[in-house]
């Protein structure tokens, strides 16, 4: 099922791109509404995991994140690999999360940061900034799940 590869590939690639426009466009902090009251581009740079998770650390954790992606992305693979024909769903799933995986890898092994730019809010309140790799990897997870459903189902 490594035939899949090309959505990670797509993925990853229209995640690179967002970020570069964005962050050739934008200043750090630098904000243009596009949906008032609703979403934003907003750059930003997150030093930590999701939901800016360890950001706040000294260093350590853009190469414990960089590892840990890196394992992942390898589990990923070996995964999608074996993956039966007929298991089309898992085999979308974990492209989407590679896809978005190594898109955010990619950040932190050439810049130190994963670059954030989508923000949806409402009035004061804020989703965490987020980017195309975020969203890949969360559709993926999804569907991650949905799947577990129905194939549990059709083996029994």
């Amino acid at each position: 099922m490594l035939k899949w590869l090309w959505l990670s590939l797509v993925v990853f690639m229209i995640d690179l791109a967002t970020k570069s426009v964005v962050s050739n466009s934008f200043s750090l902090y630098e904000s243009m509404s596009i949906v008032p009251g609703l979403f934003n581009l907003t750059l930003l740079h997150n030093y930590g995991a999701a939901f800016s998770f360890l950001a706040d650390q000294p260093g350590w954790q853009r190469w414990f994140f960089t590892i840990t992606s890196i394992i992942i992305s390898v589990v990923l693979l070996v995964w999608l690999k074996r993956l039966k024909e007929q298991e089309k769903m898992l085999a979308i799933a974990l492209a989407l999360v590679l896809g978005g995986a190594l898109g955010n890898l990619w950040d932190r092994i050439t810049l130190g940061y994963v670059v954030d730019f989508l923000d949806v809010y409402y009035k004061t309140w804020h989703w965490p900034a987020f980017n195309i790799a975020d969203s890949a990897i969360s559709i993926g997870a999804v569907l991650l799940i949905i799947d577990s459903f129905f194939s549990g189902n059709k083996e029994k």
